[in-house]
């Protein structure tokens, strides 16, 4: 399949005689879709009930007739201020039990049965009027489920759904008060309805009350979105994608894409360097314009992963955000490089965010592909250039990598219900893994906690994964291959208990956890081979061959047969020699990467970034198969079969 670009538009935000230009201005780039609708509720419906597409089908024609793909955003990320007068209890309400006003976006609860009702209708309008409408070719729901800490939401209508959502799960009533062990401080319950949500509670709440929330609300999430594809479905056979976030776990993503075709993320490197980086300043300074270089990487596989292989980057962005602490300009080249590392990850499509700059409103700060009086930002030629390699280049195709990450949504719910340690974050740990892999030149898949087929790779890795799913559990026991859990994989049961055999509750790794601690920052643990313990360590028994120590000689890690244990959380170093270690007891080739060089082999091509400012000598790289020097935020393309 053939790549492709694409730009998100807002028609309803300028005048109908800029759209025929700014339609064939597109064309001329290259850009081949463009996603409009996803906020445009009061324009479509002004008041209820006074439906006003008119505007719509200009539009949509003179983007079509144009040659450009329309994607088709559901508009229910922005219900009008009429329909908070019509269910005014629709709002969220946050942990402090203060309602979530309108003024925004994102303003409603995913459990209110009333906006899923004026939800359904909307979208089924839509759907009736545009599913059979030759030039929309895809659509997208809502906008960013989750963005703003939009999940949870402690609203009057959530409590009651939740309370329905546990009978439904427990059954009877002391089957819940077993499972949650609510003998404890007297929390036992008789009825349902004696339930409360876990907030504003004396102390912390019960971890499996709040897990099991955790749990409603994700479902809550998907239950929104599949009321909308259902729709859809009944009209067209477009494909159908939602638009992820970065470091985005209040829902388990794995579970609303098996309604879609297409999993979509909006990709932000500056801005998630500086809001969502767990990375200290000097690393911020030094890729400040670049983004990290592994961060998109991550979430490319994760979404592909999530989307079975059909995924795009939705939202790109093109320079300056508006919404991070400090929102420097990209190098020049960043667009065009953060755009061919999806392309190397297997994305088909790749839009840029937005296509002119709003004037306006509280993203007039955020950079598009044009300024606000239309003349060329930065990243338009460089769309442009991609758009001009991408016809003169062959089909990216994604092979199977050798390595697989496990990432677990609810792991992520459970440790932040229970971090046992200030510093620690279940995705900070996957992540750094994967980093740990990336720089030793490995491939990963990220593949979902149940998943029942191991087979093809050479390395499972398993980090903080929360229990472990019978369907994983069987296919760990069949792989050939080498695994590595830990730490704190398989440490609780499904109903957030110790397991009775004690962590990581798996019989195959011949050890068992009898205790843990968290460390302070200024206290790691020294490990005997380089590098350090950081943030969690365990100390383990068993019949496991140790194969490194802490300097203070507590085992750190462990084997047994197939399965190697990690006792504690490694700093970047000892991470990556860690990792390194394993991957050649695998069989697999380590290429030791440079902090700002990474590279992704796709089909016969292999693709070489460098996010520094450097220009770096390739062929001095050990194994990398590349010759000759990359310049900062360039990409180079090389055959494989004609590589050095």
């Amino acid at each position: 399949m053939k790549r492709t670009l694409g730009v998100c538009y807002y028609p309803e935000h300028w005048s109908e005689d800029m759209w025929a230009e700014d339609a064939a201005r597109m064309v001329e780039t290259g850009l081949t879709w463009v996603r409009i609708g996803e906020f445009a509720w009061s324009r479509l419906e002004p008041v209820e009930g006074d439906l006003r597409f008119d505007w719509l089908d200009r539009a949509i024609a003179v983007l079509g007739e144009a040659g450009l793909k329309v994607i088709l955003g559901t508009p229910t990320a922005t219900p009008p201020r009429w329909m908070l007068d019509r269910h005014p209890d629709m709002l969220a309400v946050g942990e402090d039990g203060q309602t979530r006003k309108f003024g925004s976006r994102r303003h409603y609860c995913f459990s209110h049965e009333g906006y899923r009702t004026e939800c359904a209708r909307i979208v089924k309008l839509l759907a009736e009027r545009y599913g059979s409408n030759s030039y929309v070719a895809a659509w997208q729901t809502d906008n960013e489920y989750g963005c703003h800490n939009t999940t949870l939401s402690y609203s009057p209508a959530a409590h009651i759904a939740f309370q329905g959502w546990l009978a439904d799960r427990y059954g009877q009533i002391d089957t819940l008060n077993e499972a949650w062990g609510n003998v404890f401080w007297s929390m036992e319950y008789r009825t349902y309805d004696q339930i409360e949500l876990p907030n504003q509670t004396v102390t912390e709440p019960n971890p499996a009350h709040v897990l099991d929330f955790a749990r409603y609300s994700s479902d809550a999430v998907q239950s929104f979105n599949r009321l909308q594809t259902e729709i859809i479905r009944a009209y067209t056979d477009a494909p159908i994608m939602h638009n992820f976030m970065g470091r985005e776990t209040g829902f388990d993503h794995f579970d609303v894409s098996r309604d879609l075709d297409i999993a979509a993320w909006d990709s932000y490197p500056l801005g998630f360097l500086e809001d969502r980086s767990d990375e200290g300043d000097a690393w911020k300074r030094h890729f400040q314009r670049q983004g990290d270089p592994d961060f998109q990487a991550f979430h490319h596989d994760l979404y592909r992963a999530c989307g079975k292989g059909r995924w795009w980057v939705v939202e790109q962005q093109p320079g300056p955000v508006n919404w991070a602490p400090y929102n420097p300009a990209p190098l020049p080249g960043m667009a065009r490089l953060w755009a061919w590392e999806a392309f190397a990850h297997g994305a088909e499509a790749v839009c840029y965010f937005r296509w002119r700059q709003a004037p306006f409103a509280q993203e007039q700060m955020h950079s598009g592909l044009l300024c606000p009086d239309s003349t060329p930002a930065p990243a338009l030629a460089e769309a442009a250039q991609v758009a001009a390699e991408i016809e003169d280049f062959a089909d990216v195709a994604v092979a199977k990598a050798d390595v697989a990450l496990v990432f677990d949504y609810q792991a992520a719910w459970a440790w932040a219900a229970q971090p046992q340690g200030r510093d620690f974050d279940y995705f900070r740990l996957v992540f750094e893994t994967y980093r740990g892999l990336r720089s030793n030149g490995l491939a990963v898949d990220i593949i979902p906690p149940d998943c029942d087929d191991l087979n093809g790779y050479s390395m499972v890795v398993a980090p903080g994964t929360f229990y472990w799913r019978a369907a994983f559990a069987a296919a760990l026991k069949q792989f050939e291959g080498l695994a590595v859990i830990g730490p704190r994989a398989g440490s609780k049961t499904e109903n957030f208990s110790i397991p009775q055999s004690l962590p990581p509750d798996l019989p195959e790794a011949g050890l068992k956890v009898e205790r843990v601690e968290s460390l302070r920052p200024d206290s790691a643990e020294p490990l005997s081979e380089g590098g350090h313990f950081q943030i969690w360590r365990e100390h383990v028994s068993g019949t496991a061959e140790v194969l490194e120590c802490s300097v203070d000689g507590t085992p750190a890690v462990l084997q047994n047969g197939r399965i190697r244990y990690l006792a504690g959380w490694p700093d970047r170093a000892a991470m990556k020699r860690i990792l390194r270690a394993a991957a050649a007891e695998a069989g697999l080739q380590i290429v030791d990467m440079p902090r700002d060089i990474r590279f992704r082999d796709a089909g016969v091509q292999r693709f070489v970034f460098n996010y520094g400012m450097e220009t770096v000598d390739l062929s001095s790289i050990d194994g990398l198969s590349a010759s000759g020097s990359i310049e900062p935020a360039d990409v180079r393309f090389f055959a494989l079969d004609e590589a050095p």
